[in-house]
């Protein structure tokens, strides 16, 4: 499939297919292309009357709606670059985004800041330069004209799994790269449908879901993030019941959906259509999978629709993807619980796996992913602080994140920096997670932690949920797979943990809160003995 530019479908956009935006009463808001091109334009006029300069970043605070879409593919055609923020959740916690946003449009310093009208009185004090969507729009007057693209299509931020985010500069041939390399893994065309529930600023939902289809012409259907929460089955009836065909997600998502869908719910749906399942962004648990699938499968799911798949911002998205057709397996490893294979390169990407001095290994060996290829960005925008994981090197991404190849699949085990030796072997914090599964804990319910204390190992279970026999369990479990590291269990209250858009913990803050003695660790441990 050849490489498309990002804003050819403005040339010629149909009337027909289009995005269907959920509504909060059950029904969708359907925008045709051919209508939305007509508001990119207009969008496109009024930052060039408001005098954005060619090359000068936008911020976007906005929810999935017409305005958003509008307003990424605006700023491109107007020849300044986007970069799209969280806008504020309904239960989040206000100072929690204030300081998320604020910290973000420090780094970014952009030229202004389109969003929602009904944001701006929250938002206003900590984005000066914010204007809604309908004001803007106000000021329009004729076409854009002709523009040259901007340097970087996008910046992207990660989602700061292991530190605060950064912005990845994503330039268009990196970004039309990792779109038709996505097109041509999942044989997308205008005749499919996806359908997706990821938030539009992170990674996986603004590439995959959103610029991929756009771009190739298939239709989508967009519900928010908070929406499917509350209504999971919605989501499953745009397969089901409307034919969708395409949609990605973490594997905590399908584990949210195998515990909050009873299958008698699904009577009546049919899942036969439904081709792709991309699952990322975390360690993928093949219990998980099995879970998932058991509950779909009467409805007619493939196992081969579920597609295994690793990436990162700083790889614009997509690095390697199970192929369509091909059933995910397993690996067995010795340090714990067999690994998921997470598929091979995608077209245009090259993957290797690296000793600490940047020695490539041999199959089976287990170290540093690194990552080269059409689809790598530019760099991070600014500086980068002392000791960040991820780290670019002339045309590579050294990831951060450890695994292996074998017969060209790679199989992942986690962040390097969620990692101990202890005793010559090396303990990962997912594997030590997974083998808190019988405790039957939500596993967006707890996390482990990792680090040395007074320069001694020191393992952390931290539960979020479960009573004293659940956290005398937990210690059990944690000693018997960690000889030779102290172990510590603590309970916590709900929505201690911190986690990213994708449902990944930030153990590192969650570690410095233990250091800092601001986890209940005595009152815990006391409890146990």
């Amino acid at each position: 499939m050849p490489v498309r530019g990002l804003l050819d479908w403005l040339e010629r956009p149909s009337a027909e297919r289009g995005i269907r935006f959920a509504e909060p009463d059950g029904g969708w808001d359907f925008w045709s292309y051919a209508r939305l091109a007509r508001l990119v334009e207009r969008c496109a006029a009024a930052l060039a009357a408001r005098e954005v300069e060619p090359g000068a970043r936008v911020a976007v605070l906005a929810r999935p709606g017409p305005r958003m879409v509008a307003s990424l593919f605006g700023t491109m055609l107007a020849g300044a670059t986007p970069t799209l923020l969280a806008p504020p959740l309904a239960l989040q916690d206000g100072n929690e985004h204030r300081r998320a946003a604020a910290a973000v449009l420090a780094a970014a310093d952009p030229a202004c800041v389109l969003m929602d009208a009904d944001l701006l009185d929250r938002v206003e004090a900590y984005a000066p330069k914010a204007v809604t969507f309908d004001a803007l729009l106000a000021e329009a007057g004729g076409t854009v004209g002709k523009r040259d693209l901007a340097e970087h299509a996008l910046v992207q931020f990660t989602s700061g799994t292991s530190g605060a985010a950064r912005g990845v500069c994503v330039s268009h041939d990196a970004l039309a790269a990792n779109v038709a390399a996505i097109g041509q893994w999942l044989r997308i065309t205008p005749e499919d449908t996806a359908a997706c529930w990821l938030p539009v600023h992170h990674d996986m939902g603004l590439v995959g879901c959103l610029l991929a289809p756009v771009v190739h012409g298939a239709a989508i259907r967009l519900i928010r993030p908070e929406d499917f929460l509350r209504r999971p089955l919605r989501y499953l009836r745009c397969f089901g019941e409307d034919g969708a065909a395409l949609t990605a997600m973490p594997a905590f998502g399908l584990d949210y959906l195998a515990r909050r869908v009873p299958p008698r719910e699904l009577a009546g749906l049919d899942f036969s259509r439904w081709r792709a399942i991309v699952v990322g962004a975390e360690r993928i648990r093949a219990d998980t999978l099995d879970r998932f699938y058991r509950l779909c499968a009467p409805h007619g799911l493939s196992r081969s629709a579920i597609l295994p798949a690793y990436g990162l911002a700083e790889t614009t998205l997509a690095v390697t993807g199970l192929p369509l057709g091909e059933q995910w397996g397993t690996r067995a490893v010795s340090s714990g619980a067999p690994l998921v294979g997470c598929g091979r390169v995608l077209p245009g990407m090259r993957a290797s796996i690296v000793n600490e001095e940047g020695t490539p290994l041999p199959a089976g060996a287990v170290g540093e992913i690194v990552v080269r290829g059409d689809s790598v960005a530019a760099g991070y925008l600014g500086a980068v602080p002392d000791g960040t994981q991820t780290r670019f090197a002339g045309d590579a991404v050294y990831t951060g994140d450890a695994g292996f190849l074998v017969d060209g699949q790679l199989y992942v085990f986690g962040r390097l920096g969620d990692a101990l030796k202890i005793r010559g072997r090396t303990l990962f914090a997912e594997d030590l997670e997974l083998a808190l599964t019988p405790l039957g804990l939500p596993i967006e319910r707890y996390t482990v932690l990792l680090g040395e204390r007074e320069r001694a190992p020191v393992v952390v279970g931290v539960l979020e949920q479960g009573d004293r026999g659940c956290r005398v369990a937990a210690e059990r479990i944690l000693r018997g797979r960690s000889e030779g590291a102290e172990v510590v269990v603590v309970r916590v209250p709900p929505g201690t943990v911190p986690r990213t858009t994708s449902g990944k913990p930030k153990r590192r803050r969650v570690w410095a809160s233990f250091l800092a003695g601001a986890l209940p660790e005595a009152a815990e441990r006391k409890d146990l003995g």
